[in-house]
């Protein structure tokens, strides 16, 4: 039999993780913008700046140590910035300790290609809360490998394409920033005092981002 589309199991969860989707998706600047999908609409994190603050203490002493890692590293950010990504925070109330979350990061070199990837933690637990426990999963919505395979095999040429920085594609609303921040230098300056940055898209190491990314591609083929 052909197998034209795959029918997805939803759970509760992912039910609520869907209809959230389908309610707030919308298009700007050609790129779609979709929530943080939150289990309660106003989550309520206690302010976990000390924590970002210690581990770029430890990424310093290793940029220290190695001048390409340095390099590499400031690079990466540097690009996050000028692409639009992240951005310097406008506004930091360092009183409210209730609608901010910050994201440590490391970077993770990948030795055969010689690049540096760096990494925003949102497993990391502060007073027993972390970013990710408070996000829905949603559902796998990667089209099953049966289905591939047979289209595959429908006509006599087949397309296929990569995605660049797929997660990055896909960007947050600004409301939202605020529980993506993370500490960086200015230009990567790493004898000045750290700054506030925040993440304008959905993140690498959010568990949310996959069902994210995959949800604004079908989008983007049920527009077009």
């Amino acid at each position: 039999n052909e197998v034209n589309s795959e029918s997805i199991a939803l759970s509760n969860e992912d039910d609520m993780f869907m209809k959230m989707m389908n309610e707030e998706v919308r298009k700007e600047n050609n790129h779609y913008v979709l929530p943080l999908p939150f289990r309660n609409k106003k989550p309520q994190l206690p302010n976990n700046r000390i924590v970002a603050l210690q581990r770029l203490m430890t990424v310093k002493r290793k940029m220290i140590r190695d001048p390409n890692y340095r390099d590499w590293y400031t690079q990466f950010i540097e690009n996050l910035i000028q692409n639009g990504h992240a951005r310097k925070c406008k506004n930091r109330n360092v009183n409210d300790d209730k609608n901010q979350w910050y994201l440590p990061h490391h970077g993770v070199i990948n030795q055969t290609k010689r690049k540096l990837r760096v990494v925003l933690d949102c497993s990391v637990n502060f007073q027993n809360r972390c970013l990710n426990d408070e996000l829905l999963q949603g559902p796998d919505l990667t089209n099953l490998l049966i289905g591939v395979l047979l289209r595959f095999r429908k006509e006599n040429v087949a397309v296929t394409a990569d995605i660049e920085g797929m997660f990055l594609q896909v960007r947050v609303p600004e409301h939202q920033h605020c529980f993506l921040r993370f500490l960086w230098w200015d230009n990567g300056d790493i004898s000045r005092h750290p700054e506030d940055y925040e993440m304008c898209v959905h993140v690498f190491g959010a568990n949310s981002s996959p069902s994210c990314a995959n949800f604004a591609l079908r989008q983007t083929a049920k527009d077009n």
